[in-house]
């Protein structure tokens, strides 16, 4: 065992004094040694309830025989960082996750590892770690939260980000617009639709690295203590059997969680996350995976933002399990963490309400929810959630009204500047550029609040997966690197096709040369862990990771 380097021996006394100070018995010390990365605080709603979901996973190492140490890891809540500079720093939290992680259980030689956590870019970290460290590890994630409903509809967050633009619009009076703030986000768990959150904790079941249902099962649920308690026992047994996420993890499970997130649609973020994960297993996921699998993988579950079906719904439809017993024939039958095979666990699964998973014979589309646009602006391609876009706008054509930044495009929406047929464009928020690529949920949640039908957005920036409509983000290069969203004029006709994943400028390359040899990349100053990230880190058409 690993944690016989600071257990065992004359030489260890000191180390053993020092276990024995937290309380560590002599008929302990030969036993598993595990860690716990519990992302629990109290200003993540996703991670409220975290400390409850971890003491169960002690419950569960204590009964397999193994003893569990915990430790702590931060959380950020890309909703409340929406909107103003704090949400440079939540992508760039995903690397600062996996790093602590690495750190802490590298120094104290457990012998195998539990993540609990929950949200955006927690999850994506957290798996980072995982695999980058491969010894026995679970995750266990948080869940979702549960939906209430204003007038008589159920909602989610994303009804909130949207009702300022309605307000403005003058669709809701104020009393309308509180019940909004005060329902729309009532419970624990990761906001309600298939948003970055829950599409990572899904995709995490899919890869094989959390046990069943543990994607789907509502934050602070008993099912979801006991899946808790089940994976502290679990993990106990892998270190046991020695078996590692390398053992279980290969570039067909990446496969794998690529296609859940077609049929689903999921959130664009995964198109970061992914390859970034995969990274740290030396699986190299291209953008041309994702196109590749999107255009021969139907989409026939449709969330929120898409529709005003929420996870819980999913769950009880069999959750993640069901979907791969619906749409076998796409996926691999690879190894999970429970021991079982996908196979064998989709065989098991269970209708327990309204069935809003599809048959493949009759999808929502015959294309996958994400697709990769290239074109004059996106040479190195940028990404679209075609999932929660409609038919007739999945070609579109406008003119470019330019902003330098989020907060000059949402006054510019708010203010009715922005009009039908418009295209905004939205530069220098790219990974280097902002830097960290926050999200641009506030303008396409204003726009959507406004009752514009035929805006699109396009950005260097990224998108929350709670976006829908014509947004076309994580164009690459960004503007930062002189890619030619940079060189974009107000008046500029843009043309989008998603069926043929093209998205142009009526610019001729003439015209791009001269327009470059005027440009000249922003300067701002930057200090402490951004002014690193923004020197390390690569395009977002590589994941966005370090160098």
């Amino acid at each position: 065992m690993r944690s016989n380097e600071v257990k065992r021996g004359i030489d260890r006394v000191a180390h053993r004094a020092l276990l024995k100070a937290l309380g560590v018995l002599d008929s302990e010390i030969d036993k598993p040694f595990i860690g716990i990365a519990n992302a629990y605080n109290t200003i993540v709603p996703g991670h409220m309830t975290l400390d409850k979901l971890t003491q169960a996973v002690k419950e569960g190492v204590y009964a397999a025989g193994g003893v569990p140490f915990e430790f702590g890891v931060i959380g950020i809540c890309d909703g409340i960082a929406m909107g103003h500079d704090g949400m440079c720093f939540s992508l760039p939290s995903r690397e600062l996750v996996a790093d602590s992680i690495e750190a802490m259980v590298e120094a104290h030689r457990f012998d195998g590892l539990v993540v609990v956590g929950s949200c955006d870019k927690i999850i994506p970290g957290m798996l980072m770690a995982v695999l980058r460290l491969n010894i026995p590890a679970i995750v266990v994630t948080g869940g979702p939260m549960i939906p209430e409903k204003v007038n008589e509809q159920r909602i989610s967050i994303m009804d909130a980000f949207e009702a300022a633009g309605r307000f403005k619009a003058g669709k809701i009076n104020e009393f309308e617009l509180k019940l909004y703030e005060d329902f729309c986000a009532p419970y624990c768990g990761s906001c309600q639709g298939l948003f970055t959150a829950n599409t990572m904790q899904i995709l995490t079941e899919t890869l094989g690295l959390s046990l069943p249902y543990a994607s789907t099962s509502p934050c602070a649920s008993s099912r979801k203590l006991r899946i808790a308690k089940m994976s502290g026992q679990r993990v106990v047994e892998l270190v046991k059997q020695n078996l590692k996420p390398l053992d279980i993890i290969n570039e067909r499970s990446f496969e794998n969680a690529v296609t859940m997130d077609m049929l689903i649609g999921g959130s664009t973020n995964t198109v970061l996350h992914l390859p970034a994960i995969a990274n740290e297993a030396g699986v190299k996921l291209s953008l041309d995976l994702f196109d590749e699998i999107s255009r021969k993988t139907p989409h026939i579950v449709a969330l929120d933002p898409a529709s005003k079906d929420y996870v819980v719904d999913l769950d009880e439809s069999g959750g993640v399990p069901m979907i791969i017993r619906k749409a076998k024939r796409f996926f691999h039958n690879e190894l999970t963490v429970s021991g079982k095979r996908i196979y064998e666990i989709a065989d098991m699964a269970v209708l327990r309400g309204r069935d809003i998973i599809r048959d493949i014979s009759n999808p929502y589309r015959k294309e996958g929810g994400i697709a990769i646009l290239r074109g004059n602006i996106a040479e190195r391609g940028s990404v679209i959630k075609t999932a929660a876009l409609s038919e007739e706008m999945m070609k579109f054509e406008g003119v470019a009204k330019v902003f330098d930044g989020e907060k000059e495009a949402l006054n510019a929406i708010l203010n009715g500047k922005i009009e039908e047929g418009d295209v905004v464009v939205i530069r220098y928020m790219g990974p280097k550029g902002a830097p960290g690529m926050p999200e641009m949920l506030l303008p396409t949640a204003a726009i959507s609040g406004m009752g514009l039908k035929r805006v699109a957005l396009l950005t260097d920036g990224r998108f929350s997966g709670a976006t829908r409509g014509p947004c076309v983000g994580h164009i690459s290069p960004e503007a930062a690197e002189g890619g030619n969203i940079a060189l974009i004029k107000d008046g500029d006709v843009i043309r989008m096709d998603v069926k043929a994943r093209s998205i142009n400028a009526e610019v001729s390359k003439d015209e791009f040369a001269e327009r470059r040899e005027k440009w000249k990349p922003r300067e701002r100053k930057l200090r402490g862990y951004l002014a690193k990230y923004a020197k390390l880190v690569r395009g977002a058409d590589e994941g966005a990771i370090l160098s």
